[in-house]
């Protein structure tokens, strides 16, 4: 299983950003995706997870009403639409797989992608 995330950037407060998470060599319909973040000093954080087969998703608080989470099954690819961005979003997010229903803790990911950075100026 490789996933690659990618899609971040520098972007003022209040923007927008979407990352996408590209998965591939495997079938994912069993899979549930989420997305994680870590700021310098901080543990890593959950964000958003799906589940790849029935698109049920999973936020964090700090993220409902401002992140969206998608799939694309023909391209085997997740995104994070990320709106009304503030400056406590900066960190390097993280796209994880596992072959499992949706969870919020990074333990229970078993696959990760290289991590993207997103910096959010005030």
């Amino acid at each position: 299983v490789q996933l690659q995330a990618y899609g971040g950037g520098l972007v003022q407060a209040g923007g927008s950003l979407r990352l996408s998470c590209a998965a591939s060599g495997r079938t994912f319909s069993s899979y549930a995706i989420g997305w994680f973040r870590q700021a310098p000093g901080k543990e890593r954080e959950f964000v958003v997870a799906i589940s790849w087969n029935t698109g049920n998703t999973l936020y964090a608080d700090s993220a409902k009403g401002r992140f969206t989470i998608a799939r694309d099954n023909a391209r085997n690819t997740v995104y994070l639409q990320m709106n009304s961005l503030k400056p406590e979003d900066t960190a390097v997010y993280y796209c994880a797989a596992r072959s499992s229903r949706r969870s919020s803790s990074y333990r229970d990911y078993d696959y990760w992608g290289q991590g993207t950075q997103v910096t959010v100026s005030s």
